[in-house]
């Protein structure tokens, strides 16, 4: 699996955010994108999964597993997004979150295997049928990474995961998203502001500099 971008060039009030950016991202590789604010970091993956509101002008091509998905919907995209704020549906459990994310065609016995397969994998067997309100904010950003998982992208975006989270907390975090994106062998592109958050560090674009 493979996510292309083809010269993307997006603008806002006749301002230019990025102007033809391209680049490729292996599956279980992690580009990381960098830069001041404003220049464009959210705005690029927002078009990348198709949710860039139409007050911006965009043009290029996105090509995910040799599929053009520039025009598609972004349900149909199948591009993950984990933003910084690992928000929880506070009226369903811990569990019905996480089903929430499956595909449809699953059905109910299945979904639960799901669900308690991504508890085990994020190290919370056993917390189905807990409160999210009750949640630390290190088990929060895990349920909020594995539900994203659940919907199973082709391609996952990460627009500054880490950055709500205490020092110990980000550190054992951020090993586990970068385990999880190489184990499921899937192209990842994250925007940070940290460098400790870069995983490798031969894989760095800045915007706003010559590209």
């Amino acid at each position: 699996m493979s996510l292309i971008l083809s010269e993307i060039t997006i603008g806002l009030n006749g301002q230019l955010l990025v102007q033809d950016f391209s680049c490729q991202i292996e599956d279980g590789a992690v580009l990381s994108i960098v830069g001041r604010s404003g220049c464009g970091k959210s705005s690029l993956l927002n078009m990348i999964c198709g949710t860039l509101s139409s007050s911006f002008n965009c043009s290029g091509r996105i090509i995910l597993n040799d599929n053009d998905i520039t025009d598609l919907p972004p349900h149909q995209r199948r591009v993950g997004l984990q933003f910084q704020d690992h928000l929880l549906f506070p009226h369903m459990t811990v569990g019905e979150n996480l089903a929430f994310a499956l595909p449809r065609q699953y059905q109910k016995s299945d979904r639960a295997q799901w669900v308690e397969q991504a508890l085990a994998d994020c190290g919370l067997t056993g917390f189905a049928e807990r409160n999210p309100a009750h949640l630390s904010g290190g088990q929060t950003a895990r349920i909020s990474l594995m539900r994203t998982l659940l919907s199973q992208p082709k391609a996952l975006l990460l627009d500054e995961p880490f950055a709500r989270l205490d020092a110990t907390l980000r550190d054992s975090f951020r090993r586990f998203v970068f385990a999880q994106v190489d184990a499921l062998g899937i192209p990842a592109v994250i925007v940070t502001h940290d460098e400790q958050d870069i995983p490798d560090k031969s894989r760095v674009i800045e915007l706003g500099q010559a590209q």
